[in-house]
């Protein structure tokens, strides 16, 4: 892979700017605050059919349309549209580009502001503050005041996503009706924070990384990131997958040679690095991947994860999968715990899937009828 590749395209994304701008956790103010967006379905006269997807780690706003920079499908295409899970036709869908992304919301790539929100005439870079999952939830819920809807008919989300269907659960619980956390956790596990430490220490010794100040030559530490999404894509599949897929096959040889040569697996773990660098930014990287290691939902009610949801009125359904142990069924099984400790309705389902985490973005024919299901249950509940 060249080392010599341009950074991001500049992609004008739909977006609202808050002129006052957020109070982040760490005690810093961001202003303005940008907060990109997408919306998919209309938007029904009283206001009670819309439904926030929340998305993972490197995923973005554009849910269900061809990606502006790749021009690759939505993330979660194959459920989003008239009778599938997230129907257009019933619903009002809206997907936000998380705080410190680099898809249009304010983040690393932004300018650079003052107290005042002055511009400063060059990115945040690695000065960009050190955001939480709360604060990307509170970001979204100015997007939601902004909008006029005083309730989500539902918060969903996978993996981080799923952290901050739970974040909006704890914090505004009577804006949301209904809750899908899915194959996620209320905390990130010492083994998480462990692959995300490899992945960000490999950006930091690209040469190209420059102390986070790669723009300044209009390059990107194409290697060290490529490495950090190779790393992180290992955790999103399982070994039956890898093996079913590649096995042990050479790719373009039958035996081994120790020069060109590589294994299937390892072709395709560059192409995935390679594709990566193209539309995503690595500072984002760094950023994004401290808020899901901070995140510690029970850390603020002395270890009690009942406590975070307790009186809630929101309707709870988790599901996880067999195979994932990035975030295996145990800790979905925490959560529901604490959540009937709590007194809500919850249900759960695990499904029996040899795709490991990634299984909530594939063909998963039982976890779509499941998730249709529940989000069918509380647009009746709210007359939608």
């Amino acid at each position: 892979m060249s080392q010599a590749i341009a950074p991001l395209p500049e992609v004008e994304h739909q977006h609202a700017v808050f002129a006052d701008g957020l109070p982040l956790d760490c005690g810093a103010v961001i202003v303005p605050l940008t907060v990109a967006y997408r919306t998919y379905g209309t938007l029904n006269a009283a206001k009670t059919n819309a439904v926030l997807v929340c998305h993972a780690l490197t995923g973005d706003q554009y849910l269900a349309e061809p990606h502006p920079v790749t021009g690759k499908p939505g993330w979660w295409e194959s459920i989003v549209g008239p009778g599938k899970p997230l129907d257009t036709d019933r619903y009002f869908l809206v997907c936000v580009n998380v705080l410190g992304g680099c898809m249009g919301s304010s983040g690393p790539r932004s300018e650079m502001t003052d107290a005042e929100g002055r511009g400063l005439g060059r990115p945040w870079g690695t000065d960009f503050p050190q955001v939480t999952i709360r604060d990307m939830v509170r970001a979204q819920k100015r997007l939601m005041d902004h909008m006029g809807i005083a309730r989500w008919l539902a918060v969903i989300g996978g993996s981080m996503g799923g952290m901050q269907v739970l974040e909006w659960a704890a914090t505004y619980p009577d804006a949301v009706l209904a809750a899908a956390p899915i194959a996620c956790a209320a905390h990130h596990s010492a083994q998480n924070i462990a692959f995300h430490e490899v992945g960000r220490q490999a950006i930091h010794g690209d040469p190209d990384w420059k102390g986070g100040r790669y723009w300044e030559d209009g390059r990107i530490p194409a290697r060290g990131l490529a490495v950090a999404r190779m790393v992180a894509h290992i955790t999103y599949l399982s070994e039956q997958a890898l093996t079913r897929k590649f096995g042990r096959r050479l790719r373009g040889a039958s035996a081994l040679t120790f020069l060109e040569d590589v294994f299937e697996v390892e072709s395709y773990l560059r192409h995935q690095g390679s594709t990566f660098v193209r539309r995503f930014d690595a500072n984002s990287y760094l950023t994004i991947t401290r808020a899901m290691d901070f995140f510690d939902l029970a850390s603020e009610h002395e270890g009690d994860l009942s406590a975070a949801f307790r009186g809630t009125a929101t309707r709870f359904f988790l599901a996880s999968f067999s195979s994932d142990w990035l975030f295996p069924t145990s800790e979905s099984r925490n959560v529901v715990r604490a959540l009937n400790m709590a007194g809500a309705s919850v249900s759960f389902v695990e499904i029996a899937s040899d795709k490991g985490h990634d299984a909530f973005l594939l063909e998963e024919p039982e976890f779509h009828a499941a998730l249709g299901g529940f989000l069918r249950g509380a647009a009746e509940k709210a007359g939608v």
